[in-house]
């Protein structure tokens, strides 16, 4: 997981499944955990507006 500028997350596979608030942010900001379903693009947090999306490369795993 990295954090790259503008509020915007790039997970890798290995991060999944995406839910915000995620680890790297400060307690102070928490709000109620939530999953993002990134199987159709980029998913943005409807608390914090923090956006996830998959990094460059990342493959998914179907079923």
């Amino acid at each position: 997981m990295s954090n790259t500028k503008n509020n915007i997350v790039e997970l890798q596979a290995g991060d999944l499944p995406a839910y915000c608030p995620n680890p790297s942010m400060p307690l102070w900001s928490s709000h109620p955990r939530v999953y993002l379903d990134l199987s159709h693009g980029p998913a943005t947090c409807a608390y914090c507006g923090t956006r996830y999306q998959l990094a460059p490369g990342a493959v998914l795993k179907g079923h």
